[in-house]
């Protein structure tokens, strides 16, 4: 059984404070996909890391405190790929991928658009060359678990307030739509593939209390290719962690 998270720390040093460390050891994934690291490997502790049981693996920003991916994995991968090959996207530090004998992970962290009208451009540039690059990879390595921050709710059962929402970023129907698209090009969003219900979010707002009522949206996914699909054995949200504004998502596969 391979117990994959995915989890958007919002800064892995400020989550380290918080008590991430016990709960990775108490959570115990075989692969762990980190977005928002906002640091270099260098700035954290590196006894820290030494003693752990993982391979760790970083893909940063240029920009300091900014954005970045990260793999820790208990088996050694076969190979680790940084970036996609897109420089305008590769300098954000978004995209990591691992590959093993029979499937490859890849950590993506996908950009937000709710600064303003020129990152919610960036924002559908990313999600048009995205797409292709998934499409040519995927001839490569049909395998493939994609985790991560996708900064999109799906379908209306994935937000609290959907209809306050439909103009905002990360809600807006050209997104929505894209990831419906992406998710037919050969994809299965792994939680609800077990789980149809709604308010089951993971990602609530530091403001009006949010979080405490459960008023959230459910941006983070572990997306698993259609060849896998007889493998998926679970999928889960994992609220009870707050090391951040988002909690981990969790999918086990045979």
């Amino acid at each position: 059984m391979k117990r994959i998270v995915s989890y958007n720390v919002n800064g892995i040093r400020a989550a380290i404070k918080k008590g991430f460390m016990d709960w990775l050891e108490a959570c115990n994934p075989d692969i762990l996909c980190i977005q928002e690291t906002k640091a270099n490997q260098d700035q954290v502790d590196a006894d820290l890391l030494k003693n752990m049981a993982y391979h760790h693996y970083w893909f940063s920003a240029v920009k300091k405190g900014y954005s970045g991916v990260s793999i820790w994995t208990k088996e050694k991968p076969l190979h680790v790929e940084y970036g996609c090959g897109i420089e305008k996207y590769d300098i954000e530090g978004r995209v990591l991928r691992c590959d093993y004998k029979n499937f490859s992970v890849m950590s993506v962290y996908m950009p937000s658009g709710s600064s303003g009208d020129e990152r919610q451009e960036f924002k559908m540039e990313w999600l048009a060359d995205f797409q292709q690059y998934i499409n040519k990879l995927k001839k490569e390595i049909p395998n493939l678990i994609i985790s991560g921050d996708y900064n999109i709710c799906h379908t209306e059962i994935d937000i609290h307030n959907p209809k306050a929402n439909k103009d905002t970023s990360g809600f807006k129907p050209e997104e929505r739509e894209w990831i419906g698209n992406f998710i037919d090009s050969g994809f299965i969003d792994s939680f609800r593939f077990f789980n149809k219900e709604p308010h089951h979010y993971s990602w609530w707002s530091y403001r009006a209390n949010a979080r405490a009522k459960n008023l959230g949206w459910r941006i983070d996914y572990n997306m698993v290719s259609k060849p896998l699909e007889s493998k998926l054995k679970r999928a889960t949200i994992l609220p009870e962690a707050k090391h951040s504004d988002h909690c981990p998502v969790l999918v086990e596969l045979a």
